[in-house]
């Protein structure tokens, strides 16, 4: 490489990467999490670099010109080749480290209050947890696997299913006290509800009117109480007496179990279409401790497993 030459820019390299192959500055603005104007500001930062338009401005998109194509095809090539030198440089620290993704709600009531049991078994080992909704692009980040709440069968990625998932409702001890009995869905109409609004909703799962309508009991104003975009959230509420909410079981229950969350009714928990999977790409190769934590949560939902069926 010559060391008089001028290198092009690099994050608005990145930025022209994403444009170019999206076809979009909006659509690069929400891939790298930036805002549009950023991006237009990296792409004159990179016209100016070069001499000339690297797009043309089209209605609804971005198309590139005889110029931008001669870049394009060599940006996302230096790019992975970027990756890769980074990867090679923390590859002896690959084995002593693992990240993972998982949806925020997973991370908060399922992961995380069972995190102190790896720690306890890999005190080597650093774990790093990214908890975001947006689905992980595993090429243009380090993390190793990621959770998945949803179908499975996910293109270019090995998925292996960790557990099912159901819903039931749930409530705290004191609002039980503070309510009467609750045997049944006639006993919740004057209950105040709590409505999950997660964006990770399964089709399958029912909304508080779809529950009530089909146990025959008619309920005016089901769409009314408190609303939350997060499933971990109206759990939360639940726990703080607000009323009753239709919850995830794996999310609820380390709350059951410990006592701060009751299920009053007699009907047990149903069974919903997604599940929440294990993903990484095909061909990843694990270090230790990527295969240690992997294990560790194969085990710790085996463990579940076992004393669910020692209280059934």
């Amino acid at each position: 490489m010559d060391a008089n030459e001028v290198m092009p820019p690099f994050v608005a390299l990145r930025v022209f990467e994403a444009a170019a192959r999206l076809g979009s500055f909006a659509r690069a603005a929400e891939e790298l999490r930036i805002t549009a104007g950023a991006v237009s500001q990296h792409i004159r930062t990179l016209e100016d670099y070069a001499g000339q338009p690297l797009f043309r401005r089209l209605g609804r998109g971005v198309e590139l010109t005889e110029a931008g194509k001669a870049g394009f095809a060599h940006a996302g090539a230096a790019l992975s080749e970027i990756l890769h030198a980074g990867r090679a440089m923390r590859s002896a620290m690959r084995g002593r480290r693992v990240s993972i993704s998982t949806p925020p709600s997973f991370a908060s009531k399922w992961l995380i209050p069972r995190l102190s049991f790896f720690q306890d078994e890999h005190p080597e080992v650093e774990v790093r947890l990214s908890a975001d909704m947006t689905l992980t692009d595993f090429a243009a980040t380090d993390i190793d696997l990621a959770v998945r709440y949803g179908p499975g069968g996910y293109e270019g990625l090995y998925c292996e299913r960790l557990m099912a998932e159901s819903f039931i409702v749930v409530c705290s001890p004191r609002f039980v006290e503070a309510s009467g009995p609750m045997r049944s869905a006639a006993d919740l109409v004057q209950a105040p509800l709590i409505h999950d609004d997660g964006p990770e909703r399964d089709p399958s799962c029912p909304t508080w009117g779809m529950w009530f309508a089909a146990r025959g009991v008619r309920r005016t104003d089901v769409e009314r109480g408190l609303r939350f975009n997060q499933s971990s959230l109206a759990i939360e509420a639940a726990l703080e007496g607000k009323g009753v909410v239709l919850a995830k079981r794996q999310l609820a229950l380390r709350d059951l179990n410990e006592g701060r969350l009751v299920a009053p009714l007699t009907e047990g928990d149903a069974p919903v279409s997604f599940s929440y999977w294990l993903v990484w790409p095909r061909g990843r190769r694990f270090e230790a401790a990527q295969l240690a934590f992997l294990n560790w949560m194969r085990g710790q939902v085996i463990e579940t497993d076992a004393r669910a069926d020692q209280t059934a």
